[in-house]
């Protein structure tokens, strides 16, 4: 951060919130008005508070993809054909390009990280190459996918769209991590576009052609940076819409008939899709995905014996697809429920502990009340939740296992928090009565959610 940061960032602030104002009645309803430009408050303020604690204290990603982004941005000075090619690259290097990327760690074919700086670099270009105004940025890029999954949400589960808001937008987990110059923010913002298009055009079955645009757009900007998270997302959300679609079948015989060639169909979908995906990219070969997961792991507990006790241990990693199956109950818990408020060595992972302990008492509060049965009927049941819990519990498996240590994990996990914790509001307003005020809750019944 430099002082320039103090004086260009309060400008954009200005436009961003003229903006957000101008457009907040046309998105949100009377119920969801009033968290809208909170919402997109705490998104700032995260995007801020990360960029301001990796610049003061720990280093690293966020700080590297700036440095990038600014080579990209004085390379437009140098020549505009030059930055356009940067940004536009498919990875080739060209004798125009040549002494850009020698400067450059993430560029490449096989870079990941490559992609957050092509948009970073476009958010240099508009902001005087700023980090402030570029973090914020990124805040608000994934606000607007934060805002369209928590729309969605309220449009299937209006009656609690309070407790809704609270799951996508206030997680401190979730804003801190999930707002500033990070993959971690585009992905979130990425998977909220999805959630929003699968229920827009499969579920709902309008404006399709252009759900199925945006849902393209948004699964590829997921697979530019972390295809892992396409992968734990796609199944499940093929099931929703597959129960989805059954359940409005009114002939039983129809639909007992129809579940084996809806079930054939996606299944052959996805063992094609996930073909093509390992022959692009040999991490994902089925041979692989073992050996890889524990390289990743092996590293990441490495890395947390210099971050002060931060790593866990869920149990020895053979390099095996059966050994992941293995170790799939203890990476559930560890991804949902830890750290444990005892294993908090700093600030970050206390209040990841504080989430943490909160999905626990929740879940077990439900458990208790509804029982265990009732509990996974009404899972089984309800599409929706089929939905959050399918794809919390594959995502949890994964980043469980491949992570190692607290600190990463928590950024790691925040792609799930939204869906679990809603999954969870959703399931205890079916199963558990909600006490509200008596003249609240005529009001609170079916609330319209036209506009989501």
């Amino acid at each position: 951060m430099e002082l320039k940061d103090l004086y260009i960032t309060p400008f954009y602030l200005a436009i961003i919130y003229v903006i957000a104002y101008g457009v907040r009645d046309s998105v949100t309803n009377v119920y969801t008005k009033k968290y809208f430009i909170p919402a997109l408050t705490v998104k700032i303020i995260g995007a801020i508070s990360l960029g301001i604690l990796y610049h003061t204290l720990y280093g690293g990603d966020t700080n590297n993809y700036y440095h990038q982004a600014g080579i990209v941005y004085h390379a437009f000075g140098d020549s505009f054909a030059a930055g356009w090619e940067l940004v536009t690259t498919s990875g080739d290097v060209t004798p125009a390009i040549s002494r850009y990327t020698d400067q450059m760690t993430w560029f490449g074919h096989g870079s990941n990280e490559y992609f957050v700086i092509r948009v970073a670099a476009v958010f240099a270009l508009l902001s005087f190459h700023t980090y402030t105004v570029i973090a914020v940025l990124f805040a608000v890029v994934t606000f607007t996918g934060m805002w369209v999954m928590y729309m969605t949400f309220a449009k299937i589960r209006p009656q609690v769209y309070q407790e809704l808001a609270t799951a996508v937008f206030f997680l401190p987990s979730v804003f801190f991590w999930g707002s500033g110059l990070l993959k971690d923010s585009l992905c979130l913002g990425a998977l909220g576009w999805l959630f929003y298009a699968f229920y827009r055009g499969a579920i709902e079955r309008r404006n399709i052609l252009r759900c199925v645009v945006m849902g393209m757009g948004a699964a590829g900007v997921i697979y530019a940076m972390k295809v892992y998270i396409l992968l734990a997302f796609m199944p499940p959300a093929l099931l929703w819409v597959f129960n989805e679609v059954t359940r409005d079948i009114r002939s039983t015989a129809v639909r007992i008939l129809a579940k084996p060639v809806f079930l054939g169909i996606g299944a052959v979908l996805a063992f094609y899709a996930f073909a093509k995906l390992s022959e692009a990219d040999a991490r994902f070969n089925l041979d692989n995905i073992g050996a890889q997961s524990k390289l990743t792991a092996d590293y990441l507990q490495q890395v947390s014996q210099t971050e002060r006790g931060s790593g866990y241990n869920i149990g020895a990693q053979d390099g095996t697809i059966s050994g992941m199956v293995k170790l799939a109950p203890q990476a559930v818990i560890v991804s949902l429920f830890r750290p444990f408020l005892w294993e908090a060595r700093n600030p970050t992972m206390a209040l990841s502990a504080l989430e943490a302990t909160y999905f626990l008492i929740l879940t077990l509060r439900i458990i208790w009340r509804v029982g265990l049965f009732k509990t996974f009927s009404a899972i089984g049941r309800v599409p929706v939740l089929t939905l959050c819990f399918v794809f919390s519990l594959i995502f949890a498996i994964s980043v469980g296992i491949s992570s190692g240590n607290f600190g990463t994990l928590v950024r790691y996990k925040i792609p799930l928090m939204p869906f679990y914790l809603s999954g969870l509001y959703i399931l205890q307003s079916m199963t558990v009565p909600i006490k509200r005020p008596q003249g609240r809750q005529r009001s609170v019944a079916a609330p319209s959610m036209a506009r989501a």
